[in-house]
């Protein structure tokens, strides 16, 4: 028996549940495949970096398989109804019996798999799918009604020991027995990409280097909890492109944070901060399941359609290239477009500022974000934007509206991000960077480069609020 393993966003050896059983079922060698789906990715707006660094990881993943006797093929189709006839005529021409793959949980991706399915059983080739992507599969958490948790505090304490419960890893596998196939080249570009101006060593390819940030995050994890919403110190993890690429598991991620907890008998604030954020990784992944509208560019709560949202060009191009006139978001906004990721606690701020203060469409700024993140996530942006725009599961109320100067004065007191990505505000004192009022006089005494307010804060604030309000 001969074993095909179809990577896609799991590219690694380590704990990969599809390649361990595929190992493991096989006694006539393993082959690896890997699409390239260029249109596809376009319509999904996959970024720039995002493709370059799956590209990098790929060619990483092909030495690490060959290392292993397991020749990995680069296989190229435009679009997603391609890939069932591909995928069958592959399983066949490699002699394999049976196709192994990790699930995704997106609608297109769910239903591409569907018929590669059905394809490999008019082909007579089993398919045999897993649980991977996810530390709790969607599904297996229920309330006692057999409904599902549409509010993450219920569903994280269910989550916590249902994880604890039923967590298992995959060993890496053994070398398999040599076939008389070939690796395929992975190429340097893609069709309708430009790689030219991608910062790679911003995010260096490979397990290795996803293994090393997890063993220095770890060391640092004690602070996770107070230094997480601080955009000028290193207080995340910086693992969330190789968790979206599967270069590493969530699970390890997890079972590390686990480690330490039972080392400092469950104290440490931090690792239990951060088993928090991957809870919320699996929510997002339970709530597209369970709606799969989500996906499908509606929000979870259908009555927030009736929002009037704006349509404003001219205040999204200034959102998109920093020049709102907020420093916060300005600088937020200008890291998400230099380097491809944003911190966390930013996303929120500026995803708040464009859907509150310039009420224009959550769906502009989730595609914008996806287009231009390294980390883009199907589940885990569109959960973020409706949890800001007050449209999704477990949103914050309408009337929550973040202050921009108040999210800059507790988490950038000194200004010391906002500075290193708004340089012509090296100048302004601190304090005059959290007030409007100081702001504006600063740049005016300066004569600042630096654009004014797009819109009134209060002005703003009022607007969403009455928009909302009209929705009862």
């Amino acid at each position: 028996m001969r074993s095909l393993v179809w990577f896609r966003r799991d590219l690694r050896i380590s704990d990969n549940t599809a390649l361990f059983e595929a190992t493991q079922a096989a006694d006539d060698g393993v082959v690896g495949v890997f699409l390239i789906t260029p249109k596809q990715w376009q319509e999904h707006k996959d970024a720039d970096c995002k493709v370059k660094f799956l590209i990098e990881n790929v060619r990483d993943l092909s030495d690490k398989l060959a290392s292993l006797n397991i020749p990995l093929l680069i296989k190229t189709c435009d679009v997603f109804q391609e890939v069932p006839d591909l995928i069958s005529k592959l399983a066949c021409e490699t002699d394999c019996d049976t196709v192994f793959l990790n699930r995704e949980y997106e609608v297109n991706e769910s239903r591409r798999d569907d018929r590669v399915a059905l394809a490999c059983e008019q082909s007579g080739v089993a398919l045999r799918r897993f649980h991977d992507r996810v530390i709790v599969p969607p599904k297996a958490i229920a309330t006692k009604e057999g409904k599902f948790y549409s509010v993450f505090t219920p569903y994280r304490r269910v989550w916590d020991s249902t994880a604890r419960e039923t967590i298992e890893t995959s060993p890496i596998p053994s070398s398999q027995p040599e076939i008389p196939i070939n690796r395929d080249p992975v190429p340097e570009m893609v069709a309708g990409f430009d790689f030219s101006n991608v910062r790679s060593d911003l995010w260096p390819p490979g397990e290795d280097e996803a293994d090393r940030r997890l063993k220095g995050f770890s060391k640092r994890i004690l602070s996770y909890n107070t230094q997480r919403d601080i955009p000028s110190v290193r207080g995340t993890s910086l693992l969330s492109p190789y968790l979206n690429a599967g270069v590493i598991s969530a699970r390890k991620c997890f079972l590390e944070a686990e480690k330490i907890l039972n080392s400092s008998d469950g104290e440490n604030e931090g690792a239990k901060t951060w088993v928090s954020e991957l809870t919320w990784r699996d929510f997002y992944n339970h709530v597209m399941v369970a709606c799969p509208r989500v996906s499908m560019n509606q929000p979870f709560k259908p009555k927030t359609n009736g929002i009037p949202w704006r349509t404003d060009e001219g205040d999204f191009i200034a959102w998109k290239s920093g020049m709102t006139g907020y420093p916060i978001v300005d600088a937020g906004m200008r890291q998400l477009n230099q380097t491809g990721w944003m911190h966390n606690r930013l996303r929120m701020v500026t995803a708040m500022f464009l859907t509150k203060h310039l009420l224009i469409d959550w769906r502009w700024g989730e595609n914008y974000f996806m287009s231009q993140l390294i980390d883009g996530d199907l589940s885990a942006n569109n959960g973020g934007w409706q949890w800001s725009a007050s449209t999704g599961t477990d949103s914050v109320p309408y009337f929550r509206i973040f202050n921009p100067f108040s999210q800059s004065k507790r988490f950038d007191p000194d200004g010391l991000f906002i500075k290193k990505m708004c340089p012509e505000l090296t100048t302004v004192p601190a304090r005059a960077l959290h007030d409007p009022g100081k702001l504006k006089a600063a740049i005016s005494s300066s004569n600042l480069d630096y654009p004014d307010y797009v819109v009134d804060y209060k002005a703003g604030r009022e607007r969403a609020l009455q928009a909302f309000k009209s929705l009862k």
